[in-house]
């Protein structure tokens, strides 16, 4: 599939990293949806799916880690990029919990523009 084809769903309750997110992937060709939380995730993934989640950990409503859970039950496969900020070891803690759930990459915010390409590119390249 080209990277034209690919669509991307980007989930945090910060408004700045979701446009930053989609304005980076969308000149990078991909097709982006944005949600603001796990709930809206869930809703938008049944309805359209998608090749990539990347999402925040801690976030309101339902946080990351309960979305992965849903999500990997519902979509075996499912190829998720977990991001986190916060403190250092509560980072680490969930980008732990989020590999071990199933999350294909991990990355700690903040993060440049660049590792989060990489990683985009690196996990996208898992099913191929």
């Amino acid at each position: 599939m080209t990277v034209s084809g690919q669509r991307i769903l980007v989930v945090d309750d910060d408004p700045g990293i979701r446009r930053a997110l989609h304005i980076l992937l969308s000149r990078e060709g991909y097709r982006v949806t944005q949600a603001r939380d796990g709930m809206e995730a869930l809703r938008l993934w049944r309805d359209s799916g998608g090749d990539l989640v990347i999402t925040d950990l801690h976030m309101p409503e339902k946080d990351g880690i309960e979305m992965i859970v849903e999500l990997l039950s519902h979509t075996p496969g499912i190829r998720i990029i977990a991001m986190s900020g916060g403190g250092q070891t509560r980072r680490l803690d969930l980008l732990s919990n989020a590999s071990m759930l199933g999350a294909v990459h991990t990355i700690e915010k903040p993060f440049t523009l660049n590792e989060m390409m990489t990683t985009v590119r690196r996990a996208l390249a898992v099913a191929e």
